[in-house]
């Protein structure tokens, strides 16, 4: 079994440097890089302002998150969600260093960075020069985008499991199966086949003479002898 599992955050802006926190983190749990319906979410107060410009982009404003946990409450569940399987995210060194900040407040390690799988990366290296983002994957792989409204972690993991599924071979990765997974076969029961009576196919003199005119016809058919 391969596990791994595809996050995404949303933030109060874009640099962790200046001091911006993870208002809302999502994940997904994959098994051979196909959703197996474990998933991990959480809204977060961020202890801090949501900037105007950051709820244009997700729709939260500080009102959205007033009584929800802080991160501290729920790293120990995210770190056990995480495991120690591949990490794959859009942008991925983004949503790391928003990650790898909130651990470092609370005294943890850092995410391994081996473990980073980027689709923004696969994604340019598949599709040179073309537009990248997870709205212009999911247009040219036909992926419905019609509840995305705004960027919600939740719904963007959903979207970009079914992403990652194609940037990395299509649906052909989910034809893997466990020998236990197998569809099971219909049991024959040989005693009742061997008890069948036959039935012979007779072919009529009509039917005869029809079939020798047609090999007639042919040239050095060898089953005339001619």
């Amino acid at each position: 079994m391969t596990r791994s599992v595809l996050f995404d955050t949303e933030t109060t802006g874009l640099e962790p440097d200046a001091g911006h926190r993870v208002i809302e983190i999502a994940a997904l749990e994959l098994i051979r890089d196909l959703p197996t319906g474990r998933s991990f979410h959480v809204l977060l107060d961020p202890c801090r302002d949501i900037p105007e410009e950051a709820t244009r982009i997700h729709g939260f404003t500080s009102a959205h998150l007033v009584g929800k946990p802080r991160f501290a409450e729920v790293a120990e569940a995210l770190i056990e969600f995480l495991g120690d399987g591949q990490l794959i995210a859009h942008n991925a060194p983004f949503d790391f260093a928003f990650v790898d900040l909130e651990f470092a407040l609370l005294g943890l390690p850092r995410l391994d960075a081996n473990r980073m799988v980027d689709t923004l990366a696969l994604a340019k290296a598949r599709f040179p020069g073309l537009p990248n983002s997870l709205d212009a994957l999911c247009r040219r792989f036909a992926i419905d985008l019609s509840d995305r409204t705004a960027h919600n972690a939740l719904l963007d993991c959903k979207l970009l499991a079914e992403v990652y599924v194609e940037l990395t071979g299509g649906r052909q990765r989910g034809l893997a199966l466990a020998v236990d997974e197998l569809p099971r076969l219909p049991i024959i029961n040989y005693d009742l086949v061997a008890r069948r009576v036959p039935r012979p196919i007779v072919p009529t003199a009509a039917e005869l003479a029809s079939h020798q005119a047609f090999v007639s016809r042919l040239k050095g058919a060898l089953w005339t002898g001619a």
